[in-house]
């Protein structure tokens, strides 16, 4: 087909009447489709169902060293579930804290202490006149409600195919002292999928802050969520790194099972540096006398070590790798030829990054939600929910089932099409009325 681009008013017309009509159709066919989060489908968490019952009310509810599951204590976490945690981190057991179902929960009291509190003898935040947080753009929008929240300063640098622009990350972080974090998502990341390269990692590890108590929030969110067995991201281990670097203290590094076990029942981790979980437990025993333990032996039991968990996410993978190559198919049969929008291709996680012409992302949002077709709003992978350039949509395959993405897709990829003519129609005619100007 004729690029969009190459056409004449007339003949872009003439596709807009085609496609309207086209549009008309799915506005009777009552659809409720939803690729707005990234939620596990029922047959994702079916996987987990057995977890259920490896406990019961006559097992033995002692932990490894003695515990007993059903009472108080042990704040950092059972030593079992530290084991099995510290294998999906890749880290020492000792350099890790077992918390609740909820890393996004345990990262809001990261930020939460340093506000009221300071790291590690510093000045609290609260007490500051200023703080500023770098946002990786597009990101994930929860990670940004939470430093607006907090009333900090986001800035926006660009997510490259090998990670953050570090150029800009270096000079900002070490140019100002009022710069206390940056969000990352290093590993199939939320929205575009891309992974930080080696470089990337190193870098981020050599940073030389004008804070002191300026950290890297490394949400490790999907480090075991590969799409294919054989096509595998990896990623360099950045407490590793830092330390190598003379950076020990630098990184908080989170992940949890909400996206291998249960999102409502899972466990959530934080792994830092000696010197980072003192500072943090100084805090925690103030919140709490320990999490749920029952729950820590309840994944050990289930998933017994790493391998188990490595099998565990082959059978999620064989769920989900239908769903995005079914969405790579259609974006590419519909729109391939168009050349009027870009995606991306992950090997893992659970989203792809969709960027239309600018201008039209908040308008394709909206064709789709008449529909029947729900997708996350335009502009949410900014801080402040702004998009620039009018252009990044988030695509999440994981939760309809295949047939119901494939009449997502064609849904979208019509919605894609109406926007981007209408665009097209409206700077040509502007065109017109410059020129007689």
């Amino acid at each position: 087909m004729k690029r969009y681009a190459d056409m004449t008013v007339d003949e872009l017309e003439k596709e807009h009447a085609v496609l309207e009509e086209k549009y008309k159709k799915y506005k009777y066919m009552a659809l409720n489709l939803n690729m707005a989060r990234g939620k596990p489908s029922p047959a994702q968490l079916d996987l987990s169902m057995g977890m259920m019952d490896v406990l019961s009310s006559d097992s033995d509810l002692s932990c490894e060293d003695g515990s007993d599951c059903r009472n108080y204590g042990v704040l950092d976490g059972i030593p079992e579930a530290k084991e099995l945690m510290a294998d999906i981190m890749e880290v020492n057991p000792d350099n890790l804290i077992i918390f609740g179902n909820s890393s996004l929960n345990v990262m809001y009291d990261c930020i939460s202490r340093s506000y009221t509190h300071g790291i590690m003898g510093s000045t609290p935040w609260c007490k500051l006149p200023k703080v500023k947080w770098i946002c990786v753009v597009p990101g994930y929008d929860r990670h940004f409600m939470i430093t607006e929240h907090f009333g900090f300063e986001m800035i926006n640098v660009p997510m490259l195919e090998t990670g953050p622009d570090m150029d800009m990350v270096e000079k900002l972080v070490a140019s100002d002292e009022t710069i206390k974090g940056i969000w990352c998502v290093p590993k199939y990341s939320n929205p575009t999928g891309n992974s930080y390269s080696d470089e990337t990692v190193r870098r981020f590890a050599r940073l030389k802050p004008a804070a002191p108590d300026f950290r890297i929030y490394w949400d490790n969110a999907y480090t075991v969520h590969h799409l294919y067995e054989h096509h595998q991201d990896h990623l360099i281990e950045i407490l590793a790194e830092c330390k190598r670097a003379g950076n020990p203290d630098m990184v908080y590094k989170f992940a949890s099972t909400s996206k291998i076990s249960f999102p409502g029942s899972g466990i959530a981790m934080c792994a830092a540096s000696h010197n980072n979980l003192e500072d943090i437990k100084k805090t925690m025993k103030f919140q709490t006398i320990g999490h749920d333990k029952v729950n820590q032996l309840r994944h050990v039991r289930f998933f017994k070590d790493i391998h188990g968990i490595d099998e565990h996410m082959k059978k999620h993978a064989a769920l989900l790798r239908p769903k995005f190559e079914a969405v790579e198919e259609i974006l590419e049969r519909e729109l391939g030829a168009l050349d009027i929008a870009t995606w991306t291709k992950p090997y893992g996680g659970y989203f792809i990054s969709f960027d239309s012409m600018p201008g039209c992302a908040k308008a394709i949002v909206s064709l789709c939600k008449k529909v029947g077709v729900q997708l996350t709003n335009a502009g949410a992978t900014f801080p402040y929910g702004i998009d620039p350039e009018d252009t990044n949509i988030r695509i999440a395959p994981s939760f309809p089932g295949n047939d119901e993405i494939r009449e997502a897709m064609n849904v979208f990829t019509t919605c894609v099409k109406l926007a981007t003519v209408d665009k097209l129609l409206e700077n040509k005619g502007i065109e017109e009325t410059a020129k007689e100007e």
